[in-house]
């Protein structure tokens, strides 16, 4: 029987490794994992792009925020009767909801197995050595000590570099940034 998960890993050495050896620090190869988070954002934000349909999105969202407004402005008012009514809408909405999430699901299907593999890749390379040094700024607002107690925590030990990350949250930063880039720029309305 032949070995699936030494040939998949095969060819993502075979996709990943030149842009690693292209990375002026291989040893701490922070502009590959910015690659590699730049190539996975373009796959899910293209995928949400075509495989859901924004507008319908969007409309709906707004059709449940007037209809959230005008619960609160109903409650104020005491209007039982309005309330009432408002209440059934909802109902009718919240079956829309759930075609809304089973639409939005769409997707993560198509994205999920790739996104894994990749990640058990960069797991089992040289990435999994990085080390990015934040500026002080940086690592509080990103809440870093607050990741580090939690994997402290989950794992055991503690981080020993100051104002240093791992590979997975400097990934996380960079997926970040990158999709809401592509999300501007493919026109997206929404933010997330």
């Amino acid at each position: 029987m032949p070995d699936i998960m030494g040939m998949i890993y095969a060819a993502l050495n075979s996709i990943f490794n030149p842009i690693l050896a292209l990375d002026p620090n291989p040893t701490n190869p922070a502009l590959t994992v910015l690659i590699i988070a730049f190539f996975v954002s373009l796959i899910t934000t293209v995928a949400n792009k075509y495989l859901v349909d924004q507008d319908e999105m969007n409309e709906h969202q707004a059709k449940m925020k007037d209809l959230n407004k005008r619960m609160r402005d109903a409650q104020k008012r005491g209007d039982g009767k309005e309330l009432a009514k408002i209440q059934a809408e909802q109902s009718e909405m919240m079956k829309d909801q759930t075609a809304m999430m089973s639409n939005q699901f769409k997707p993560m299907i198509v994205t999920f197995v790739p996104i894994i593999l990749i990640f058990f890749w960069m797991r089992s390379s040289a990435i999994s050595n990085l080390v990015i040094i934040l500026p002080q700024t940086v690592y509080w607002v990103t809440l870093t000590p607050l990741w580090h107690a939690l994997g402290g925590f989950i794992y055991g030990g503690k981080a020993t570099i100051p104002f240093g990350i791992g590979w997975l949250l400097w990934y996380m930063i960079c997926t970040f940034g990158m999709s809401q880039i592509l999300r501007k720029f493919l026109g997206f309305k929404q933010g997330f």
